[in-house]
């Protein structure tokens, strides 16, 4: 296991060379090791969550078979490619068969999967593999619309490019008027509140 001092002087190697400094850093720059370290924590905490525990707290459905969708939640990552920061918005559905789940599950899971390093793929599939293992829907459906720091200040420069990224269980693969309901809600505009 690394640890955080090591993890401060690996930032530190790079800062130095990022800037093209052998001696002192300038004042800016010295606790920029430790800051960078701090961040870091936060920023890729989803290592230390676990979906089951998410989605261990359920409520009976009491009958309710339609969709359940949480949309517009934003989200943050990084490219596992690049450390290049990327983030959007997540849309989450299911159709219960017996068990509901409190919402605000739906948003920490989506964190626990964007809080590490990434790819948009792996995160869509992640959420959907955890709903169908612990919830047991008739259906499931994850899309993840983002931009990418690696092709927003590097490489291609695309400013205004999203991708998007979609993983349709059960119902919502099979039946194509279960996915066509999901999309217009997921289109509908948002709530003024």
């Amino acid at each position: 296991m690394v640890s955080k001092n090591d993890a401060m002087e690996a930032v530190d190697t790079l800062v130095r060379y990022i800037e093209g400094c052998e001696g002192e850093l300038r004042e800016g720059l010295s606790e920029t090791p430790k800051r960078v370290v701090n961040s870091y924590d936060e920023i890729f905490s989803g290592y230390s969550q676990n979906s089951g525990e998410i989605l261990d707290s359920t409520f009976n459905a009491e009958g309710y078979d339609g969709i359940v969708l949480l949309r517009d939640m934003e989200f943050h990552s990084t490219c596992e490619h690049h450390l290049q920061p990327f983030s959007g918005r997540g849309h989450i559905a299911y159709i219960p068969v017996d068990r509901i789940v409190g919402i605000s599950k739906l948003a920490r899971l989506l964190d626990a999967h964007a809080m590490r390093l990434q790819n948009q793929e792996r995160i869509t599939m992640s959420i959907a593999d955890d709903i169908e293992e612990h919830l047991g829907p008739l259906g499931c459906a994850v899309i993840l619309e983002a931009q990418h720091g690696c092709m927003r200040c590097r490489g291609v420069r695309k400013q205004n490019a999203v991708m998007t990224t979609s993983a349709m269980r059960g119902v919502f693969f099979e039946k194509p008027e279960a996915r066509t309901e999901l999309l217009q809600l997921i289109r509908n505009p948002p709530i003024q509140g």
